[in-house]
């Protein structure tokens, strides 16, 4: 019989002091939570669901596995900054990633980057200056049904960009699947490995990048091989991809990548339904628990149009910014997207919002 725990923080508030202490402070962020669910598995099937107050929680910890303590702590803990070159990226607070992508099938931008390098460094540079902390470069699609990409051909879209981006002391991650790509990427002046196969492509992924000493970013994806979207099928999609990301970020651990490298990405619209994206899109704050900094990629996805007549891609502006937002208020410390100067104007507001929250003592108990 195999029991599993998972502690979900089921009510988020404002302030620590809006619940006169009894809020616990999400991942060193400026987010907090308030009530927790205990939800309990054996083999695969939930069989109790337990909810505790901060107080309450605390209280029942002693007697409560070493599993729900372990989630508890890592609940809480602080994640250091991303170094990238030159550029610190902190991870107390919400980042924009700027998405470039120089594919001939991309669903959302595909071609329009691709041909004319002085087209792409200009998309990446008003990204830059929109505020975007970091560009992800990527040369190969992996929506639904695409074709897999010859890896000189990747090497040919991505490099030149990464060099010209480098060049100008951008922070750059490199979104491949090929540890000749990763490498070649970090040799022209890439920092951080995005990886949606959580380094499972090639059996060779996981030992390049420990050695490299690049962070890394693990998506879920359920598929293998060159379909990342074959085998969705789920007892519980939230529970069931938590399990998937712990097995993902403990297989970097054992082949050597420390834990400050590494970020986990629940890989919103691949191999889910729309039911499925947004059961983990209300759920993000359970990630924490996992203790690693978190990536949020639901910019201009599928779901989008579902949920709003079916609009196509670069139409998808407002849900993008409302999925992003959702982000945020999970604590979410990386969020890549289409939009960046959008993105990065709700991220000022939301962060202003919060601020005054914090600095609003007149919810403190008399």
């Amino acid at each position: 019989m195999v029991q599993s725990f998972y502690l979900r923080p089921i009510a988020l508030a404002d302030s620590p002091q809006s619940e006169e202490g009894e809020a616990l402070r999400l991942a060193g962020g400026l987010v907090y939570a308030s009530r927790f669910a205990l939800i309990e598995r054996q083999d695969g099937k939930v069989t109790a669901r337990t909810r505790y107050s901060l107080g309450e929680l605390r209280a029942a910890l002693p007697g409560l596995p070493d599993a729900v303590q372990e989630q508890f702590d890592d609940l809480q803990r602080t994640h250091a900054p991303l170094q990238c070159g030159e550029r610190t990226i902190r991870l107390d607070q919400p980042q924009v990633m700027g998405i470039l992508n120089v594919t001939p099938d991309s669903f959302s931008d595909g071609g329009q980057f691709m041909d004319d390098p002085e087209v792409a460094g200009a998309h990446a540079s008003a990204m830059l200056e929109g505020g975007a902390a970091l560009i992800d470069i990527g040369g190969e699609s992996t929506r639904p049904g695409a074709a897999a990409v010859w890896e000189g051909d990747e090497l040919k879209r991505v490099i030149p960009l990464v060099e010209k981006l480098a060049a100008a002391g951008a922070a750059i991650s490199i979104d491949t699947r090929r540890p000749g790509v990763m490498e070649a990427a970090l040799k022209a002046g890439a920092h951080v490995i995005n990886d949606v196969s959580a380094l499972r492509h090639d059996p060779r992924s996981l030992e390049f990048a420990a050695r490299s000493g690049a962070p890394v970013v693990l998506m879920h994806a359920p598929g293998e091989g060159d379909d990342l979207h074959a085998d969705g099928n789920y007892a519980d999609v939230v529970l069931d991809v938590f399990d998937w990301l712990a097995a993902r970020r403990d297989a970097a651990l054992a082949a050597g990548i420390p834990r400050e490298k590494i970020v986990l990405d629940p890989g919103i619209g691949f191999g889910k339904t729309v039911a499925d994206n947004l059961a983990l899109l209300n759920a993000l704050p359970l990630f924490h628990a996992l203790g690693q900094p978190l990536l949020l990629g639901a910019s201009r996805k599928r779901m989008i149009g579902a949920l709003s007549s079916e609009a196509p891609a670069h139409q998808r502006l407002g849900g993008s910014v409302a999925l992003a937002m959702k982000g945020m208020e999970a604590g979410v410390q990386l969020l890549r997207v289409h939009d960046v100067a959008e993105t990065v104007q709700a991220v000022r507001v939301w962060r202003g919002l919060k601020d005054a929250a914090l600095t609003d003592f007149s919810q403190l108990a008399s």
